[in-house]
């Protein structure tokens, strides 16, 4: 049994994490209750994550649970976020680190696992040669990406205390449970765009190129693999990228759209110079426990219909919407 922590079960992809767990009964973890964290008062912040973490250490040295993990999968903080925001983000994740280090014993560390999502989109931004690998050297081209591999290096620092450390970088993550006012994903901007009179603006040119996930399929890739993790020995570090595998256009991501909706997207194309800031192909696969990555995902097709569906329930309750 393994006691479990979602950070950041709020959002699109810990909301599809904690789902998996509810209906996965094979893993045999139990996770903590869902609870949100004080991200704004750090003083809050810390002493919430004490709690929090006294919580998940009762669970384990009160018997019935082997081992621990923590999945980290919070961040608000988006291509277009200020450097000020960046580094606030970077501010708690060491004081999580840090507070987490400080709580457990080097023999409770050593039963525990970390998982990180950082981005594969920011990390390869700049690299060259796609599709991009675990082996790939990182070259991130914007604040974000640069922001994405120091957040990566603080969370790989906690495996000289004893924690085995997973880090996923996630390829471009999509489905339901896109909060629609942080103006980021671009099929849930699609979708929004479909139910709406206002057009959505395109930047970056139509060729460009990403892997595409569906939220649930993610969830469920990244549970199997902190899974695995917790075969490794103590202080082992293991970076994984978590995609589709499969490389999509922006054009054929349009046609996607009229298959399912039967009428042109509701789309103008327009220029930013943010637009340099971003990889035109940034295709990825993964070379680690590729025995993982073997399975039957959602069909884009399937996946942008219930996009469709998600974000028509929130625009119908916009009080959602924040």
């Amino acid at each position: 049994m393994t006691a479990v922590w979602i950070v950041g079960e709020g959002g699109m992809l810990g909301s599809a994490v904690g789902r998996r767990l509810d209906s996965s009964a094979r893993l045999g973890w139990t996770r903590l209750a869902k609870r949100s964290l004080p991200w704004a008062d750090d003083g809050a912040f810390g002493e919430a994550v004490a709690e929090r973490l006294a919580e998940l250490r009762w669970l384990v040295e009160s018997g019935g649970h082997d081992d621990w993990a923590i999945v980290w999968v919070a961040g608000a903080a988006v291509t277009s976020a200020t450097s000020e925001q960046l580094e606030q983000e970077l501010a708690s994740l060491r004081s999580f680190c840090a507070a987490l280090t400080d709580a457990f014993d080097p023999a409770l560390r050593a039963r525990g696992s970390v998982f990180y999502a950082s981005s594969a989109g920011g990390i390869y931004g700049g690299s060259k040669s796609p599709p991009f690998t675990e082996e790939t050297q990182p070259a991130p081209i914007s604040p974000y990406g640069r922001f994405k591999l120091e957040a990566e290096a603080i969370v790989q620092a906690l495996a000289a205390s004893g924690c085995r450390v997973l880090i996923g970088r996630i390829t471009n993550l999509y489905g339901p449970g896109q909060k629609l006012g942080k103006l980021q994903g671009l099929v849930s901007q699609l979708a929004r765009a479909q139910l709406s009179p206002r057009p959505v603006t395109i930047y970056v040119p139509v060729e460009t190129v990403r892997d595409y996930v569906y939220v649930d399929d993610c969830a469920l890739l990244l549970l199997d693999a902190v899974e695995r993790l917790r075969g490794c020995e103590p202080g082992s570090v293991v970076v994984k990228i978590l995609g589709s595998g499969r490389g999509t256009s922006i054009a054929e991501l349009l046609g996607q759209f009229r298959r399912v909706e039967k009428r042109r997207p509701n789309v103008m194309l327009g220029y930013s110079a943010g637009a340099a800031l971003q990889g035109l192909d940034v295709r990825a696969r993964s070379v680690v426990w590729t025995d993982l990555d073997s399975r039957d995902l959602t069909p884009l097709a399937a996946g942008i219909g219930a996009t469709m569906d998600d974000v028509l329930l929130q625009l119908q309750q916009p009080r959602t919407i924040r």
